[in-house]
């Protein structure tokens, strides 16, 4: 397993909460429609209020939702279509975005290809992010100034996550070079590397833990690498599964992968078991990011079918 010890009662506990989640993936279904943008929805990231949830488009738009009332708090023109990144700063006080002008408009960070991916670090001073110019950035928020650079992938950087402990100083990326590498984010090293993917990597995410994460690949597969064990330890796949997965997060517990497809499903993937306990359908039109909320009560999927769905 991917838990450090715990006392017989706790396992108990968290056996019978894996049960009731893995029953639960049955039961999800769609709770609540967002419409209002213009084009294919791109991204979204829940505020950790657990309330309110930030889209972007390629309708050149990021808005601001309340995923209680569906009402639209905020609504930005960003002046570039193809917003394909935005963020909540940890304190829900500001958002992040960034697309094809090659900039992340809260940090004013600058590369040289389309932004792909944006996330804060533990605080709402500095940002991460990935492009399409192979390189991954940390970013100063105030200045704009650039911190540490990150060079390792050969092609398109198009997805990173940041470990989710509260000292973490590492994160993964991924990119069309089928590589998902792991960065330590104080000396700018790729401290592990992965390549086992035959096709360009869509998203990482890391598991609860921080021990492991998954990604999402154009080889219509989900991956598992422990990072203790440095290796692979499981391939999320179904001869029916045929095309393409852009994103991926997990449940709370971990015992769940959500994963988006180009075929306009979410598959649920029993983690341990590595089989698919559920096909969430409802979407239109391709997923293009899967997201649960900071409880673990709801999922957002955003997709190019212009909506935003919440799951539960």
């Amino acid at each position: 397993g991917f838990r450090t010890p715990e006392s017989k009662r706790d396992k108990m506990k968290n056996l019978v909460a894996d049960k009731i989640e893995v029953l639960g993936a049955l039961a999800i279904k769609t709770r609540r429609v967002l419409k209002g943008h213009g084009n294919k929805v791109l991204c979204m990231d829940w505020c950790k209020d657990k309330r309110r949830l930030v889209s972007s488009s390629q309708d050149g738009k990021v808005i601001v939702w309340d995923g209680f009332t569906l009402s639209k708090e905020n609504g930005i023109s960003v002046p570039c279509t193809w917003v394909m990144a935005c963020a909540y700063a940890p304190t829900g006080c500001a958002v992040a975005c960034g697309g094809l002008d090659n900039k992340c408009s809260k940090a004013v960070a600058m590369h040289t290809n389309y932004v792909s991916g944006c996330t804060f670090t533990n605080s709402d001073n500095q940002i991460l992010t990935s492009s399409g110019d192979g390189s991954c950035a940390l970013w100063d928020v105030e200045s704009g100034q650039l911190l540490q650079s990150f060079h390792g992938h050969t092609a398109d950087v198009l997805s990173l996550d940041l470990a989710p402990s509260e000292t973490g100083n590492t994160f993964v990326s991924g990119g069309c070079d089928k590589k998902a590498n792991v960065w330590d984010m104080r000396s700018g090293q790729n401290i592990q590397s992965f390549e086992s993917h035959v096709s360009d990597i869509n998203c990482v995410k890391y598991y609860p833990s921080g021990d492991a994460f998954a990604s999402a690949s154009d080889d219509a597969t989900c991956r598992f690498y422990d990072l203790r064990a440095d290796r692979e330890v499981a391939v999320y796949q179904k001869d029916s599964v045929i095309f393409g997965a852009s994103t991926v997060d997990f449940s709370l517990s971990g015992r769940l992968l959500f994963a988006g497809y180009n075929d306009y499903t979410i598959n649920v993937w029993d983690v341990l078991k590595g089989t698919r306990s559920s096909i969430l359908f409802g979407h239109e039109n391709r997923v293009s990011r899967v997201r649960v909320s900071p409880d673990g009560t709801a999922l957002c999927s955003a997709s190019w079918d212009h909506t935003l769905r919440i799951w539960a």
